[in-house]
Order: structure tokens, then C-alpha cells, then sequence
């Protein structure tokens, strides 16, 4: 199998609009929660999310060319051209048959979906749609775009897993270069559901927190007074290569991803498994694959959305996995800064992993109050504020709706 290396980030989050800012907020434990502000939430029993903050989408497209195009997808087109400015990479004389894109999202163009179709259904008379409603909105979309920009004839396609949707992206295109179908490739997601039928729909599904009156704090995982978690958007992007062309053109190198790991729950549509059946089953596949020990492994970004169930849940998978290693671990949900991204928070946790490789820092689970006492407190949550660590190696954790079960390792390179 050949070597996996990334070369280029880009983020786009709710405490930072680039990868400089996004791990300013991530070392500075900042929350990203905010009122409602895209539309009227006064009826609403949540009125708060994590929105990109000071983001005006012609600082970085075209205005018109935006127009026709859904928030998730230039958020993608965002982040895929921090990525390859990051990486250095030159596309001219390259095979570009040999360079593609797999891209992440969850629900695609929700924008797109919830306007069109009720100002179409306003209208008097024949039924009139814009040209174009199913370009905007079909999740497969978004790598088009970025393939086009860049003339990138690899593979190219989307996954969509619920929240695990830009995670599998992540393995699948290491997989392709691992199997020599590709030298590079670009992984990521992006989400941008903060719509009244995106807040209504999860709010009517008890999933999100109504702390509207303490909303810089209403994401606690690990918390013992989590109500659920905070809806964000953004997206994240990754240029992966294999070792040898990477180290040929003399590209700077962030880490090497090294295992992964995919399951099911098969167990409720939204729930996860009480025991973290499948999570723990996806963290040992992970592991096999990477060659490396539990006792090897310095920190587990978590999936840690901050609801009761799944915290404890993803708890008990760790020690199962884990053992005795589990409590020299660093643990942290970066869920609590940035809310959750849906399909897009793989790939920011997983660059929130490769930055604290980078910088030699765990980012913190920030808003912790009171212990959980259905939670073992000898684990090191990193509550409230980031610490100092060398990491040499880390385990992200994604899991969706429909029990979609993700687990990834990088090391340092």
C-alpha cells in the first residue's frame, strides 16, 4: 500500500473563516454560537446556532456566479481554493486524470430547496421553477464545482452519510491513493442547513439545546446538563497525496493518515448503540489498519455532540477499545466551539487533530459545568481550556444519522 500524506487545508467554521483563524479559535476555546440572524426565530423553541461570523460569500466569488449556486457549495468552492493555495500544488503539466475530488454533505442544497420550492409554490397559474433549482441543490454538486474550476479528471463524486458524510469522503480518497487509482486527491464537506425547515426540523426531533438564554454555553458535551447539540455550518477541505509525489515536488507536510475504519450500528435511525457497539468496533478497525497500539495514540477528537445519550455512548466505546490507555489520552469535543457542522465536521475535526500535531496543543471541550456522573471522570475530557501536548498520533470520530459509524488515525510524518 502506498503512503498517504496531507499537503494542503482549508476551513471555513463558525470561530474561524481560514485554517489561521480557525486554530486561533480552537487554542483560544472560543464559542461560535450566535442568535439566529438568516432568518425570523422569535417562534422558534431554539433561536441560536453557530453561523459564520463577518462572511460575505462575494469576498471570495463572484456575485453573480454565486447567485447560482447554494451556500454549501460555495462554501465548498471556499475551502477548496484555501486548500490548494495552502498545498502549493501546480496542475499545470500534471495528469489530471490522476487527480480527483470526493466532497461530503449531508443534506446538500437545503437553501436552495426550502426557497425555490415556496416561492414556486406561492406563484398562480403554470408551475415555474429556476433553471437552476437541481443544479443548486443536488449534493453531488459541490465536487463538479471544484473539478471544473480546477480541471481536476480524477475521481469525482460525493458521499453522503448524515454526519460521517465528509469522514467517509476522507477514507475513500485515501483509499484511492493507497490503491494507486490516484496520486492526489481532495476530500472535505460542506454543510450550510441553518434554514427555518433545517432549525424547525431538528428542534421538532428534540435533538438541538433551547438554552436561548445562555447560548455562548448551550454546546457542553460531557456535560451533565447537555440538552443537544448547536447547529453550525461551514466546510472543510484536504489535499491528500501519496508520500513519494508529495516529497518529489517538495511539498510542506502536515501528517500522514495512516488507518480507518467504517460500520454500522444497525440499531435505530437516530439513536447510537447504548454501548457504542458500532463506534468501538470502527476505533479497533482504525487502529488494525494503522499498525499503532491503543497506548500510541495521544488524542481522540470525538464525535461529542452533546446529547445525553450519544456522549455516554461514545464514553463507553473509548474504554472498551482502549482500556487502561484511555485514561493517558487526551479527549476533547470541538463540537462545543464550532457546533455541529452535520456533514461537514469530519473533515474540521480532522484538521483540528492535524493542527494540534502541528502546534503541539489538545483544542479543549469548552462549557463544562458539572460532572456527569454516568461518566468515568478519570478520563481527561480537556475541559475549559486547550493544553499543552505533543501529539504524535490522533483518532477522529464522526458518526450520523442512520448509524453510520467513522474513524480515522493520522500521525505526525
Amino acid at each position: 500500500m502506498r503512503r498517504v500524506v496531507v499537503t494542503g487545508i482549508g476551513a471555513l467554521t463558525p470561530i474561524g473563516l481560514n485554517q489561521a483563524a480557525y486554530l486561533n479559535g480552537l487554542q483560544m476555546g472560543v464559542s461560535g454560537a450566535c442568535p439566529i440572524s438568516y432568518f425570523d426565530a422569535s417562534l422558534f423553541r431554539t433561536r441560536f446556532v453557530c453561523q459564520l461570523k463577518d462572511f460575505a460569500v462575494e469576498t471570495y466569488l463572484d456575485k453573480k456566479e454565486a447567485r447560482k449556486i447554494d451556500p454549501f457549495a460555495q462554501y465548498a468552492l471556499i475551502v477548496a481554493d484555501e486548500a490548494m493555495k495552502d498545498s502549493g500544488i501546480q496542475t499545470e503539466g500534471m495528469d489530471l486524470s490522476r487527480f480527483g475530488v470526493i466532497w461530503g454533505s449531508g443534506i446538500g442544497g437545503f437553501h436552495t430547496l426550502e426557497h425555490d420550492l415556496s416561492e414556486a409554490a406561492l406563484l398562480t397559474g403554470p408551475p415555474r421553477y429556476s433553471p437552476f433549482l437541481i443544479p443548486k441543490l443536488i449534493s453531488d454538486i459541490a465536487p463538479g464545482h471544484i473539478s471544473i474550476k480546477y480541471g481536476l479528471m480524477g475521481i469525482n463524486y460525493s458521499t453522503v452519510s448524515a454526519c460521517a458524510s465528509s469522514a467517509h469522503a476522507i477514507t475513500n480518497a485515501f483509499d484511492y491513493i493507497r490503491l494507486n487509482k490516484a496520486d492526489v486527491m481532495m476530500a472535505g464537506g460542506s454543510e450550510a442547513a441553518i434554514t427555518r425547515a433545517g432549525v424547525g426540523g431538528f428542534s421538532s426531533m428534540k435533538a438541538l439545546s433551547e438554552r436561548n438564554d445562555d447560548f455562548l454555553t448551550a454546546s457542553r458535551p460531557y456535560d451533565k446538563d447537555r440538552d443537544g447539540f448547536v447547529l453550525g455550518e461551514g466546510a472543510g477541505a484536504l489535499i491528500l497525496e501519496e508520500y513519494e509525489f508529495a516529497k518529489k515536488r517538495g511539498a510542506k507536510i502536515y501528517a500522514e493518515m495512516i488507518g480507518s475504519g467504517s460500520t454500522a450500528d444497525a440499531y435505530h435511525i437516530t439513536a447510537p448503540h447504548p454501548e457504542g457497539l458500532g463506534a468501538s468496533t470502527a476505533m479497533t478497525l482504525a487502529l488494525k489498519e494503522s499498525g499503532l497500539s491503543t497506548s500510541q495514540i495521544d488524542y481522540i477528537n470525538t464525535h461529542g455532540t452533546s446529547t445525553p445519550l450519544g456522549d455516554i455512548a461514545e464514553a463507553k466505546a473509548i474504554l472498551k477499545v482502549f482500556g487502561e490507555d484511555a485514561y493517558r489520552l487526551n479527549i476533547s469535543s470541538t463540537k462545543s466551539m464550532t457546533g455541529h457542522l452535520l456533514g461537514a465536521a469530519g473533515v474540521i475535526e480532522v484538521i483540528a487533530g492535524i493542527l494540534a500535531i502541528n502546534h503541539d496543543f489538545i483544542p479543549p471541550t469548552i462549557n463544562h459545568f458539572t460532572d456527569d456522573p454516568e461518566l468515568d471522570q478519570q478520563l481527561n475530557f480537556t475541559f475549559n481550556e486547550a493544553q499543552t501536548r505533543k501529539v504524535n498520533a490522533f483518532l477522529s470520530n464522526t458518526f450520523g444519522f442512520g448509524g453510520h459509524n467513522s474513524s480515522v488515525i493520522f500521525k505526525r510524518c
